[in-house]
């Protein structure tokens, strides 16, 4: 990253740090102390948001753990940025409430995001999780929840960043890519970095075998992310970097 890209990073976020002290939300650091100061037993199920604009598998796997019993959460809210997500489908299946705003709300990403956000406190959601939601988000949600919007990304961060993430691992050739969650802020795909996990490619792999495997390590690593925060163990530093606590 070049001076230039650091200093824009760094202003950007400075600036949705700026408006989260204005709005005057927990960020993530208080809110993990409560929970991690609870006995296991007494922390409640984590309350989340997910954010989706495609078929939801991510989706699908932290509704199947936390059926499972190996979840700490509750799904309260699932946007859709686009009425045909296969995502919406999985959630009404699980009666899970929905949202879908319209084109025209859309077109204006800062309004979309202050509905976005009024609706996830509505419903009492504290964390954001981007399940492949293919949009940016910006500073109305940023600072309603600060440093509380995680994203998942199929490769190792702070290579391959933005939409094509696998493609672009598979064209260059590289022997190891991987998933990275991290902390959604105002620059795409530059958060703070939570949890990652490598995989080996094979010679003998083509990209749609590739995805399959990068998909299969998504749908294990994210609920293990989420239960991370669920118990309290996720801290992010001044630096911007992440210190994941033993399990209290």
């Amino acid at each position: 990253m070049s001076s230039k890209d650091e200093q824009s990073l760094d202003a950007a976020v400075a600036e949705v740090a700026a408006a989260a002290r204005v709005s005057g939300m927990p960020d993530i650091n208080e809110l993990q102390d409560i929970r991690a100061a609870l006995a296991r037993e007494d922390r409640a199920p984590l309350p989340i948001g997910v954010l989706l604009s495609g078929s939801g598998t991510n989706l699908q796997a932290l509704i199947d753990a936390i059926d499972a019993g190996v979840l700490n959460a509750e799904i309260k809210l699932v946007v859709g940025s686009r009425p045909s997500a296969f995502g919406l489908k999985r959630a009404e299946a699980a009666g899970i409430q929905t949202l879908t705003l319209s084109k025209e709300i859309y077109a204006d990403p800062i309004q979309a995001d202050e509905v976005i956000a009024h609706e996830l406190l509505a419903t009492g959601c504290e964390y954001v999780v981007m399940a492949g939601y293919m949009r940016m988000v910006h500073a109305p949600l940023l600072a309603t929840f600060p440093n509380r919007v995680i994203n998942i990304h199929p490769a190792l961060l702070p290579s391959f960043q933005g939409a094509h993430g696998i493609q672009d691992a598979f064209d260059r050739g590289v022997k190891v890519t991987g998933v990275t969650v991290h902390i959604a802020n105002a620059v795409y795909d530059m958060g703070p970095i939570i949890a990652q996990r490598a995989l080996v490619v094979e010679e003998d792999w083509d990209v749609d075998t590739l995805e399959e495997h990068i998909h299969a390590i998504e749908h294990v690593l994210y609920p293990e992310v989420v239960q991370m925060l669920a118990d309290g163990r996720v801290h992010v530093r001044e630096n911007l970097t992440v210190e994941v606590r033993s399990l209290a």
